[in-house]
């Protein structure tokens, strides 16, 4: 390495060495600058969430709602499907110190009833959210990447699913069905649901594919799978994350309204929808069988939606 001399040097008679360049000097560095960009958006997002109030109100709602439908036996002294749950001789009776939310016409225990169909509706929500953001993200990314004739067709098809409304297609596949559980509304309420998530993924791939970064990751050998794994799909998901939290308030809600038409969640199921259904008829006479069933499905449909718009605001930069 070539010496240098200062005038510091010749005073003092001692001589000092060019320092090595900054990359060569430090080889990992690049990387972990690398890295720490990448992860920059979702780091931020983060550190946003946990200083939002309507998130952490809302995941606390949520995560409630979640050990709600998974252990129900945890928040009652019974279960509505034992023989002896419902007594004719408490029909309507009016919410005690003993019974919360008092009883329904069957004289079935409406607190139990409400916590118990937490269970129901939940599932249809985290199922169909869930299938629709594995079909319609896969195929919005196979649209968007490979493009052409592949495009044209998914596009094309996607296009008679938009045709048919959500809660109109899963009353006509429902009523053609029969007897209906939470497993076969999630299905039905996914066939229909896809449609949306393919068409922002594969918008957001579109924005993403022709990026300084992926032509540099190309150029430099990559491959399609990893270019797609390690550049495509994380800056292009962020989008369809927001959408999907926020659809699962939707389809819990479609989900109540099928069964309040009686094509949805059926006895001896429970579900809110189906509570709704059966309560509607004596509302004067026995609000309480109405409200509370009807109140559990409106925190938790608010809840999903608080959390879905908190996670779009950590998420976008045009917001911050």
């Amino acid at each position: 390495m070539r010496d240098t001399t200062t005038v510091g040097d010749e005073l003092t008679g001692t001589q000092t060495t060019e320092a090595p360049a900054g990359p060569a000097a430090q080889p990992g560095k690049r990387g972990k600058q690398k890295k720490a960009r990448e992860a920059s958006l979702w780091s931020d997002a983060i550190s946003d969430l946990r200083r939002n109030p309507i998130f952490l109100v809302g995941a606390v709602l949520v995560l409630f709602m979640l050990v709600l439908s998974i252990a129900p036996q945890w928040f009652t002294p019974g279960s509505p499907f034992e023989a002896t749950a419902c007594k004719l001789q408490d029909s309507l009776k009016k919410p005690s110190s003993d019974h919360w939310f008092g009883f329904d016409v069957q004289g079935c225990d409406v607190y139990t009833r409400t916590v118990w169909a937490a269970r129901n509706s939940v599932i249809v929500g985290v199922v169909s959210t869930t299938l629709v953001l594995i079909v319609g993200g896969l195929l919005g990314l196979l649209a968007g990447w490979v493009g052409g004739i592949i495009d044209s067709l998914l596009s094309r098809f996607t296009e008679i699913f938009f045709a048919i409304p959500l809660l109109l297609g899963g009353m006509l596949i429902m009523s053609g069905l029969g007897k209906g559980n939470a497993w076969t509304v999630s299905v039905v309420l996914a066939t229909l649901g896809w449609p949306q998530i393919f068409r922002i993924m594969r918008s957001s791939v579109l924005q993403n594919k022709n990026n300084d970064y992926v032509v540099a990751a190309r150029a430099l050998g990559a491959g399609t799978m990893r270019i797609t794994m390690r550049h495509i799909l994380p800056n292009a998901i962020a989008p369809v994350i927001v959408v999907g939290a926020i659809s699962l308030g939707v389809y819990i809600s479609s989900e109540a309204a099928l069964s309040f038409l009686g094509i949805g969640v059926q006895s001896p199921e429970i579900s809110w929808g189906l509570m709704v259904s059966d309560a509607k008829d004596r509302w004067l006479q026995a609000p309480h069988v109405l409200l509370f069933p009807a109140a559990a499905l409106s925190v938790t449909v608010l809840a999903f939606i608080m959390v879905g718009d908190a996670v779009r605001d950590a998420l976008d930069p045009k917001l911050r």
